[in-house]
């Protein structure tokens, strides 16, 4: 480590790689195949889902051993992850394993004179792309790369473990199924505690050809390697975690509920009274006039709310996005319980039957989603704060710090995590054009309930 070398917030790390590896299922499983369903190919021309994993620890070679061990060990369940996307004649897609094919690609990497605190404060995640593989690809690309990359950086006083998923062929919550039980095996556990589901069909067993076929590469990249960058085309983002404690959620849950409607419905969740606290006041950054509309979005869970339902165990993706809409004037000078009426009544009238329709929708007419395509002046909420990311130990302790990297990024969009401190907290990691972030920060009734 150059002793001279000081992070400063807003550089771009420099990371050396010094290998690459590929790990596969521990045993021998033979050809394995399952088709995409309906749920699953709206994301195709996403990109892949990135996370970032910060460890403190100074045993880096013993630490990568055991991650490849355990994950040798876990993919004997979760095989799928070490498998290629296919595509038959058709155009219809599945999720193959062969044990002639690669596995799961595994990155080592050094940027020794970074340390876990200067990766712990709330800045843009651009700071943090060199630490995250596949910056800029799309889950399309998944026919000729891993489903799964992994890069593991040694830091000056823990390791970094970036993460790349192909969000074809699985969500949030299979992928911290995924992670709990990687964690499981490294801490010493024969087996997984909840195998997954593998079988979608069960789910959704209709054909849906993709014609035509889904882009095989990002155009914005500059290149066709797996360090591609999207080049930006947009107005320059921003990006910050917002720190929210137990008792600045139950404020902001309590005011929303302070008068509840008149016709009996539920009191505002703690999803619900969050969202809206965040949609009036990005809209009020944004400086949107009244007349203009804004779109709410979130991506859904929809496991229970099938039918027949699935078990929470289903590997793939099994989320719709839910949308509602309104006036900027109406959202900003009703009270907050107005908004929050909206997203109730669009989260409950997503039942059964509307799932189904949607899926109806898509099979007629087969649509190629980009990520952005959130609506108009959206907020797009991603992630959960149900998902146990700060429960991740793989022997050497918890995360000091969970984030998302630059894909599937853009303005309005919003990943959602536990705090670390437990209880209530939560962690909103908000991405605006720079000008209105600048605004949001200065908006003293919104920071004031930030950590």
């Amino acid at each position: 480590m150059a002793p001279e070398a000081e992070y400063k917030e807003g550089e771009i790390m420099k990371v050396t790689i010094t290998g690459k590896s590929h790990v596969k299922p521990s045993k021998k499983l033979g050809r394995r195949e399952c088709r995409l369903v309906t749920f699953d190919l709206p994301y195709i021309a996403f990109h892949y889902n990135q996370k970032l994993l910060v460890y403190k620890g100074n045993e880096y070679e013993d630490m990568v051993g055991k991650l490849k061990d355990g994950l040798g060990a876990v993919l004997e369940d979760f095989y799928q992850l070490a498998g290629k996307l296919a595509r038959d004649e058709e155009g219809v897609l599945s999720v193959e394993y062969d044990d002639d094919m690669a596995g799961v690609e595994v990155v080592e990497a050094n940027a020794e004179w970074i340390s876990v605190e200067d990766l712990a404060v709330e800045l843009g995640t651009s700071t943090l792309k060199e630490l995250i593989p596949y910056n800029g690809i799309l889950n399309s690309e998944g026919l000729h790369r891993p489903l799964l990359s992994v890069q593991l950086t040694k830091l000056e006083d823990g390791l970094a473990m970036g993460l790349a998923f192909n969000h074809a062929i699985i969500d949030g919550t299979s992928t911290w199924h995924f992670m709990s039980s990687w964690a499981q095996i490294c801490s010493g556990l024969p087996s997984v505690t909840v195998l997954p589901f593998l079988d979608r069909t069960k789910v959704r067993n209709t054909k849906v050809k993709l014609h035509p076929p889904p882009p095989d590469q990002d155009p914005q990249n500059a290149s066709s390697n797996g360090t591609a960058d999207a080049k930006p085309v947009d107005p320059p983002l921003r990006e910050r975690v917002f720190k929210f404690s137990e008792s600045a959620i139950d404020k902001i849950k309590s005011k929303v509920n302070s008068n509840p409607p008149s016709d009996g419905s539920k009191p505002f969740s703690t999803f619900q009274s969050l969202a809206v606290h965040m949609w009036r006041h990005v809209i009020q950054a944004r400086q949107l006039k009244p007349e203009d509309h804004t779109v709410f979005t979130v991506f859904a869970d929809c496991r229970k709310r099938v039918d027949p339902p699935m078990p929470e165990s289903y590997f793939g993706n099994l989320i719709q996005a839910i949308y509602t809409v309104t006036a900027v004037g109406l959202l900003s000078m009703n009270p907050p319980e107005f908004g929050a009426s909206l997203i109730q009544e669009a989260i409950e009238m997503h039942d059964a039957k509307a799932i189904e329709e949607r899926n109806r929708q898509f099979e007629r007419s087969p649509k190629i989603f980009q990520f952005k395509d959130a609506g108009v002046n959206c907020v797009s909420v991603g992630s959960s704060p149900r998902f146990p990311v700060y429960e991740v130990d793989f022997g050497w302790g918890k995360p000091e710090t969970v984030r998302s990297g630059v894909n599937n990024r853009f303005d309005g969009m919003v990943y959602l995590y536990r705090g670390k401190s437990g209880g209530g907290s939560i962690d909103a990691e908000i991405s605006l054009e720079a000008g209105a972030m600048e605004r949001l920060e200065e908006d003293k009734e919104f920071v004031a309930e930030v950590n």
